[in-house]
């Protein structure tokens, strides 16, 4: 196992628990390259990098999300990497207005959507 994957691979964890995972798992029948990526790539390299602590990260990721559009599955994913960071439902929600003004009503609806359903699952 090479050092950027085992690097990812912890930062995923501390990121999303089981629920990052669960989402490499789920690749492994169809596209194992895919997942190989995701850890070594987002969680090895841009993760595990100085200078912004996770829950800035988490941020970030919320909002970058949000403003795609038609991403609710990962953002299902990264709301709750969020809230495990450090993040208040509060702060997920505040992250979602400040998207208004810039990406409009639609998807932060939808995200905020997404959040709630996340919410209600704890």
């Amino acid at each position: 196992m090479n050092n950027r994957y085992s690097n990812g691979i912890q930062k995923l964890k501390e990121v999303d628990g089981n629920g990052g995972i669960d989402v490499i798992e789920s690749l492994k029948d169809i596209s194992p390259d895919l997942g190989k990526y995701i850890i070594e790539f987002a969680f090895g390299d841009i993760y595990s990098r100085k200078f912004l602590d996770l829950k800035q990260r988490e941020t970030i990721t919320l909002a970058s999300l949000l403003t795609q559009g038609a991403c609710e599955p990962q953002l299902k994913v990264h709301i709750k990497g969020a809230l495990n960071v450090g993040l208040k439902k509060e702060e997920i929600i505040e992250i979602f207005i400040q998207c208004i003004p810039y990406v409009g009503f639609p998807k932060v609806l939808n995200a905020t959507f997404a959040a709630k359903e996340i919410f209600l699952q704890l």
